[in-house]
């Protein structure tokens, strides 16, 4: 196969990222917003030995499971990869992705339960995250490409909740009156990023700026559109990717907004992690209350406290570590203001620094431990250290079923480390055992999903009981 070359194949499969899977000619080609069975025509814009990454030109034969995809930009901007493809069809690659991956990745053969399908396949996302920029020497508002910082001009997006619009259309006029966006090679102009999230009628922006630039204009502009929100302003001269720098200031409002979500108040901030898909949030989280048992609960990577505040309802007690300090004060907050002072207690700093002393604290008592990591996946320690708990029950969510394969595998002892790298172990003896998988679709119309994982702990063998039966003697 050459390079820029055009060639024709029928998909066999589709790849982790949802990409269609060709074998011809002795290569193995990757093209995206493929699907299975489907024969198209693509350009071969990358070969390397054996392997091509390819460009579809044209469907020749279309799958039943294709769509239209009702966004402008798909394809271009590299938020979406499954517009293409049929929501039940979604739901099954989902699925199967986190089988491959578990198998694949962790030497774990374990049934996948259906993934739980999300009412509002579009329109679902409570965060907006914009980066602005420069292009042929004009201010550019949008999304990046796929792997790459280079902005696709947009004006909306069919997965975000619909007030995004108006952010657009606040930024537009606000870039239109004199500031610009950031040269990421220049270095010259001011406008990075604007970000901004909305839960339940409440807002937070927040403009990034590399200099310190008049936002009362942006201000009244938000005003026509938006009653409750608070603004911040962000500076950051850095040549990173980090969206944030270090120094905040407030222009309207508290610095953040307050919301409530199953009878627990709480409070969240520009950095605040927080589920991007409401409904989807309180189902995974009730999820996790169904199965936390034992009189007192570890939450790590604990973000803003919300989970922790459910599970000490739910437990009795209720631990969570977390390293943003920022959201570590919204948790101290969200603790008083839910009248949860001596059952919920808040460590700030990393996981893998403070496990071991939540777990002295809590030794001796039932627990569960409840990780939710981010898309790293755990540190190492961190995994070993939940390995020799004791906890009754461990449950993991994970946004990468990639990950998630590699600690869970180390959790069930399926890997193993090995001169730094992992080695697959045959007949292994886990002390743990799987007692549920479920994929929940947090991400319509991307490859990615939440995965809860459910671990019990192994109940051992000691005793084999035999009931033996005696007949009437005949002496």
């Amino acid at each position: 196969m050459d390079k820029n070359g055009e060639y024709e194949g029928i998909v066999a499969g589709l790849g982790t990222d949802g990409e269609g899977i060709i074998k011809i000619q002795g290569t193995t080609a990757f093209v995206p917003f493929c699907l299975t069975g489907e024969k198209v025509r693509f350009k071969a814009v990358k070969v390397k030995g054996n392997i091509a990454y390819g460009k579809l030109l044209k469907v020749i034969t279309p799958s039943y499971s294709r769509v239209n995809a009702p966004c402008g930009v798909f394809g271009r901007c590299g938020g979406c990869d499954l517009q293409h493809m049929d929501y039940a069809e979604q739901l099954k690659f989902k699925k199967e992705s986190v089988e491959n991956a578990l198998s694949k990745i962790g030497g774990i053969y374990a049934r996948v339960n259906g993934t739980v399908a999300c009412d509002g396949q579009y329109g679902y996302r409570n965060k907006l995250a914009l980066p602005i920029g420069v292009e042929d020497g004009k201010t550019v508002i949008g999304f990046y490409a796929r792997r790459s910082h280079r902005i696709v001009p947009a004006n909306n997006c069919a997965i975000q909740a619909e007030w995004s619009e108006k952010v657009f259309d606040a930024l537009y006029s606000y870039v239109n009156s004199g500031v610009s966006g950031y040269d990421e090679v220049t270095r010259k102009g001011e406008l990075r990023h604007f970000v901004a999230r909305g839960i339940g009628g409440k807002y937070i922006f927040a403009l990034v700026s590399a200099k310190a630039v008049d936002v009362s204009y942006l201000l009244a502009l938000l005003d026509k559109y938006f009653k409750d929100y608070t603004f911040l302003l962000n500076i950051n001269d850095s040549r990173d990717n980090v969206i944030f720098g270090d120094e905040w200031r407030i222009c309207r409002g508290e610095g953040f907004f307050e919301a409530e979500e199953n009878s627990v108040k709480f409070k969240a901030g520009a950095n605040t992690f927080l589920q991007v898909n409401d409904e989807m949030r309180s189902k995974l989280y009730n999820a996790v209350l169904a199965e936390a048992e034992g009189s007192v609960a570890v939450d790590l990577y604990s973000g803003g406290g919300m989970l922790t505040a459910m599970l000490a309802r739910k437990c009795g007690l209720a631990y969570g570590i977390e390293v943003v300090e920022e959201a570590s004060r919204c948790a101290d907050e969200l603790k008083t203001a839910n009248g949860l002072d001596g059952v919920m207690f808040n460590v700030c700093g990393k996981v893998e620094d403070e496990i071991g002393g939540v777990f002295e604290k809590t030794a001796g008592r039932s627990r569960v431990i409840v990780c939710d990591p981010p898309r790293k996946g755990m540190e190492r320690s961190v995994v070993r250290a939940i390995a020799s708990s004791g906890a009754d029950k461990i449950i993991l969510v994970s946004c990468n079923p990639a990950t998630l394969a590699r600690d869970l595998g180390l959790l069930l002892g399926t890997l193993a480390e090995k001169d730094g790298g992992l080695v697959k172990v045959e007949n292994a003896l886990p002390q743990y055992v799987i007692k549920s998988i479920t994929p929940f679709d947090m991400f319509p119309q991307t490859k990615w999903c939440e995965t809860l994982v459910v671990l019990s702990k192994k109940i051992p063998d000691e005793f084999i009981n035999i009931d033996v039966e005696f007949g009437e003697s005949e002496g």
